[in-house]
């Protein structure tokens, strides 16, 4: 999400140059953290809010509305260099990913016994990340359940360094970070094996219907209802939901479409807080 955001920022901040908006790099879990103690007014969310992040902003008495901005598919990614690796399924990337795998599966070899016998060495997002939540529910079965023997950063940067520079690397980011480095990192197709269609890569129209299964998902902003009272934040949030459909394409993820978008703006008009439907 720092990426779409900090995009409109910038424009926004042309059009108001008295205005400062600051954004900062924390992960989903972490922003709420910092968002339902009041200390944002804004937070950032690659997936949606928890019950108990709900319960923590209630008793902190932080009202929010929830606004969907943009669709993002989690990409799967290897080294260019990787000749063996031309596909995944749901259940490889499970066997790869969940607890029981650590000390356990360790070696390409294990996943098909035509792949080399070198190690895997797996990069993924931090703990606090949104992505790492959504991945793991999804493709694990337990949201944060997952194997700890592997290279974790908030920043996603670090993972592109990380699998564009060693062979033997297999990692997993938002797909907007692949589009921008995709000179330097290979893009694996995912089959979920429910029905014929074979694996689907992410791509913007992959990631918008939905087709790229189950690694593509709406991203989300949440801003506080009281800091809407501020004539500056309100806004922000409607040029993020008017003139940020742009943006996001522009930096890698997929505009919702301009019905979602206008859906938003009568969520923030209304001032209707708590969950979509």
């Amino acid at each position: 999400m720092f990426p779409i955001t900090e995009a409109v920022a910038e424009e926004f901040q042309q059009t108001s140059p008295d205005t400062r908006v600051t954004v900062g790099i924390s992960g989903t879990g972490g922003g709420f953290s910092k968002f339902c103690a009041g200390e944002t007014h804004i937070s950032n969310a690659s997936r949606r809010i928890s019950a108990g992040e709900v319960e923590v902003c209630g008793a902190s008495g932080i009202e929010f509305i929830e606004l969907p901005v943009a669709y993002d598919g989690i990409s799967i990614v290897v080294n260019p260099q990787n000749d063996w690796v031309n596909e995944l399924t749901v259940n490889d990337l499970k066997r790869i990913w969940e607890p029981s795998a650590q000390g356990n599966v360790m070696r390409w070899n294990q996943l098909n016994a035509d792949w080399p016998e070198d190690e895997i060495h797996l990069f993924g997002p931090g703990v606090d990340s949104g992505t790492f939540d959504y991945f793991t529910d999804v493709i694990v079965g337990e949201e944060g359940a997952s194997r700890g023997d592997f290279t974790s950063s908030e920043d996603d940067n670090v993972i592109v360094q990380g699998v564009s520079t060693d062979e033997l690397a297999l990692g997993f980011f938002g797909y907007a970070y692949y589009e921008e480095n995709r000179d330097r990192l290979k893009l694996i197709p995912v089959d979920d094996e429910t029905d014929s269609s074979g694996p689907v890569a992410p791509s913007p129209v992959t990631v918008r219907d939905g087709s790229y299964r189950p690694l593509s998902r709406p991203v989300f902003i949440y801003v506080s209802t009281a800091a809407l009272d501020r004539p500056d934040v309100d806004a922000f949030i409607d040029f993020y939901l008017t003139q940020g459909a742009s943006l996001v394409r522009e930096v890698g993820y997929v505009p919702l479409n301009p019905d979602e978008y206008a859906m938003a703006r009568q969520r923030v008009q209304g001032r209707v807080t708590g969950l979509q439907p």
